[in-house]
């Protein structure tokens, strides 16, 4: 596009290039729709990044033919976890025997989406915008026609039949459109920081609780990413203090990891995300749909931000490529039925994931006297597969799982090997 370009026109604009809106591109390319992407970084790489792929993507991924590429991608596999509470370990949640996916994979944020974003690029329908950001919605008539665009060689108006924004938690474009959300709070924030691992430590991905605190490891094979729960806004006076109050209690919970506590070096090395659920009470407004984060923003209890936005994202594909293919001008009622088929199973995820922030999370954060411990009853009900399958099935596969309804269009670019599959 030439600096003097200000203008241009998209069948569907895009707006966020993170897993929902890459998704829906490379479907809704496939189907034979033009579309364009915006994505206001030059690349992916962001760090601490939601990489938890579970079996209801794996799926998507097999459906569409990209299972052999992402299997190449570097990553872990996981196949149960397992939490230690006040020092004993306790299994949760286990994959294992669950057909056809027995795992999740731990695989990094931006080599997932470069995996999407090289798909698409085979398709001459997929227009991929790095550096452009949508700074503003374009409304005429009572209708989304088209966003603002910020990018390196001039601002300009993008044009389109329907907007979709995918642009995260902190949604620009759903400030613009003045839609609500309806918060739920949450009791922590998250640090997120790296250690070095040894072969000698433990294999498994697992949580810590002990008294006041909550800790996560992610094994990525070479270094441990942790997740330390803290009280919701305590990040300030946290940093105020020096880092070896966190190094300490790092080790207090891991004792292996005493040896490498300087791998922690400041505070410049952790990064914190505060969480927050919400939900928007209506995630559409006449040429516009919001869809992922935007729409519904998750805890990351169970890691399924990633994979509900991807649910998201197919189940709009299947609704909008064929009206837009043919040309149609989308009626909001269409953007309403995206919204019905896609809440439920947003509603329950944030019902269990908030009852887990009051009942545990809280009470562990807020208590530094008395030891947490697993009720006897759960302790045992968790001794059978079976009981540790229901978080698997609920959090891996979800609800209302989605599938892939648009096969790829015949008169896409010789050679593409991207593939439907019927359901």
């Amino acid at each position: 596009m030439s600096a003097t370009q200000t203008q241009n026109h998209s069948r569907c604009c895009i707006v966020g290039g993170g897993p929902a809106g890459m998704m829906l591109g490379l479907l809704l390319a496939r189907a034979g729709v033009p579309v364009s992407v915006l994505e206001k970084h030059g690349d992916f790489l962001r760090d601490f990044r939601g990489d938890t792929v579970h079996p209801s993507t794996l799926a998507i991924l097999d459906e569409i033919g990209l299972r052999d590429r992402f299997d190449k991608l570097p990553q872990r596999r996981v196949d149960h976890l397992a939490g230690i509470v006040a020092g004993r370990e306790q299994q949760i949640v286990d994959f294992r025997g669950l057909k056809p996916y027995d795992y999740l994979a731990l695989v990094p944020q931006w080599d997932f989406l470069d995996m999407l974003a090289d798909a698409g690029r085979r398709l001459s329908t997929f227009d991929l915008r790095m550096q452009h950001a949508a700074t503003g919605l374009i409304e005429e008539g009572g209708r989304v026609v088209g966003v603002r665009v910020k990018s390196p060689q001039a601002d300009y108006e993008l044009r389109a039949d329907l907007v979709v924004a995918c642009d995260g938690r902190h949604s620009t474009l759903r400030d613009a459109a003045g839609l609500k959300a309806r918060e739920y709070g949450a009791p922590m924030d998250v640090l997120w920081f790296r250690m070095p691992r040894s072969e000698s430590d433990p294999q498994d991905t697992f949580g810590i609780v002990d008294r006041g605190h909550m800790m996560v490891m992610l094994n990525r094979d070479d270094y441990w990413q942790i997740a330390f729960l803290v009280p919701k806004g305590s990040d300030a006076a946290l940093r105020a203090r020096s880092i070896d109050a966190l190094r300490e209690t790092v080790v207090q919970l891991a004792p292996f990891l005493a040896d490498r506590r300087g791998a922690i070096e400041s505070w410049d090395k952790v990064s914190t995300l505060s969480v927050q659920v919400d939900r928007l009470e209506r995630w559409h407004k006449p040429g516009l749909l919001l869809i992922g984060d935007a729409a519904h923003a998750m805890s990351p209890i169970g890691g399924v931000g990633i994979n509900l936005a991807i649910q998201d994202a197919v189940a709009a594909a299947n609704a909008l490529a064929q009206p837009l293919r043919d040309g149609r001008a989308i009626d909001e009622s269409v953007l309403a039925a995206i919204q019905r088929r896609r809440e439920w199973p947003v509603k329950v995820v944030q019902r269990i994931q908030i009852a887990i922030q009051k009942r545990l999370i809280s009470r562990v954060l807020e208590t530094s006297g008395e030891a947490p411990r697993v009720p006897a009853l759960l302790r045992f009900l968790f001794r059978f597969r079976a009981i540790r399958h229901r978080p698997a099935r609920l959090f891996g596969y979800g609800l209302r799982q989605e599938h892939v309804h648009t096969p790829a269009s015949r008169s896409l670019d010789a050679g593409i090997c991207l593939h439907g599959a019927s359901h």
